[in-house]
């Protein structure tokens, strides 16, 4: 009887050895086809500020496509210094939504909307952006109301800004004497880039200087445009309270594709 057993114990370690190499495999397997999604395709994101305001807000979960413009090492998590410039450069498109390396340091991820392009001459006068010599239209709407984050909300002036493709989106400014409401001249230089948040007083971006800002973004920097808001949530969702994953979801904004 004893020899029966140890031959069917002897019998099954092999298989038990077969299958914890099957499964390193299959999660070996599974971790190199999200890498390689990761970099080639698609990213997401958590919006952490309310510097995009109002198309983006705090708590947006948001998938960022990595092909639209090329790749770079920082298409590449950790940024590994591997080779310069970008392959398969495609040139964004003013007005788009992109996630790029902030330059003075090329780790961190900002989101901003491109309004220069390279060879552009940028200014900004009362709040209003200047391109190229001529303003960019911008027709007000009903005011807005935004959280201040004290715990009450202040109401703020809401533009339609038209760029001179017909491209348009929502901005708020809360006044045309901000820090950053009179700026300019710019000359945006060859290979970069010129990026301003949509909550105009609210945003550090390119209207500041690498050293306080954000300056001229490279285009090595950008990583992906910004293409839908997949998930929402407001602030006091909780990755540790799960019964807030409910209470504060933001179904109103599942699914928004992004302008």
């Amino acid at each position: 009887m004893s020899e029966n057993v140890q031959s069917v114990q002897a019998d099954e370690k092999p298989d038990t050895v077969s299958e914890i190499v099957e499964i390193v495999k299959t999660v070996v397997y599974a971790l190199l086809i999200a890498l390689v999604l990761r970099v080639l395709l698609f990213q997401p994101f958590t919006i952490p500020s309310a510097s995009m305001e109002p198309n983006l807000l705090e708590g947006d979960y948001i998938i960022v496509s990595k092909y639209s413009y090329g790749y770079s090492r920082h298409s590449i998590p950790f940024s590994p210094p591997l080779f310069d410039g970008r392959v398969m450069d495609q040139a964004p498109k003013r007005g788009d939504i992109v996630v790029f390396k902030l330059p003075r340091d090329g780790r961190t991820d900002y989101i901003k909307r491109l309004i220069g392009m390279p060879g552009d001459r940028i200014e900004v006068r009362g709040g209003q952006v200047i391109l190229n010599g001529q303003p960019i239209p911008r027709e007000e709407l009903s005011p807005g109301l935004v959280d201040t984050g004290y715990g009450f909300t202040r109401e703020v002036a809401r533009y339609r800004e038209t760029l001179p493709d017909g491209r348009s989106y929502v901005t708020y400014d809360m006044g045309p004497d901000g820090a950053d409401d009179n700026r300019g001249p710019y000359l945006v230089p060859e290979g970069h880039y010129f990026f301003m948040g949509d909550n105009r007083d609210n945003s550090l971006d390119s209207r500041r200087s690498l050293e306080e800002g954000v300056g001229y973004v490279p285009a090595e920097n950008l990583v992906g445009k910004a293409q839908i808001i997949l998930l929402s949530w407001n602030r006091g969702a909780s990755l540790f309270k799960p019964w807030t994953w409910v209470t504060e979801a933001r179904p109103g904004r599942f699914f928004n594709i992004l302008q």
